[in-house]
């Protein structure tokens, strides 16, 4: 196979995956170093932000997929709207704000923190696979603990829990989220 054919099956890869793919594992199907599926997917991404594309290739969660222009969003949930329904609610991107810069976490420290029971909400994150039960507390109960899965990272377009945006509390709302924390522990 030459750079064009290598560009071509790369392309088809991601297009068909509904996962990322690792640069390991297309190099080791098209049988060429990890570095020349670098370079490829580099060009593959080249020609794909020529105008005139939908598509993109992006890097996410140790891997690279491909997925439409975010510019295009509201042409598509026209043509999807009865997927749209599909986005999660308010409360659950609380819930899983809180699991994401506090994990592991329990059921109990998410409601002290959101002052509202939220069984059903971690229900539905895991039935999205967005959390996982990533073990037990130790302690009375030993209550459930959760974390966010690879699914949560496709889902925000992040390559770790690194790239979660910092949070910015000024000095007086700090204090007192501590207090709070502190009387729920």
């Amino acid at each position: 196979m030459n750079n064009q054919e290598h560009k071509k099956a790369i392309e088809a890869i991601l297009f068909l995956s509904e996962e990322q793919v690792g640069v390991n594992r297309i190099a080791a199907v098209l049988a060429v170093s990890d570095q020349e599926v670098e370079k490829l997917i580099r060009e593959l991404k080249d020609d794909f932000d020529k105008p005139g594309r939908g598509l993109q290739i992006f890097e996410v969660a140790g891997g690279y997929q491909m997925g439409t222009k975010p510019e295009l969003a509201p042409v598509l949930e026209r043509a999807f709207s009865e997927d749209v329904s599909s986005n999660l609610s308010n409360a659950a991107l609380e819930a899983l704000a809180i699991i994401a810069y506090k994990q592991p976490v329990t059921r109990i420290e998410i409601e002290s923190i959101r002052g509202v029971r939220c069984e059903h909400i971690l229900e539905n994150l895991l039935k999205r696979k967005l959390v996982k039960i990533s073990g037990r507390k130790v302690g009375p109960g030993r209550p459930l603990l959760y974390s966010t899965t690879p699914d949560f990272l496709k889902y925000f377009g992040l390559m770790d829990l690194e790239d979660l945006p910092p949070l910015d509390f000024d000095q007086k709302d700090e204090s007192a989220g501590t207090e709070n924390m502190e009387a729920g522990d």
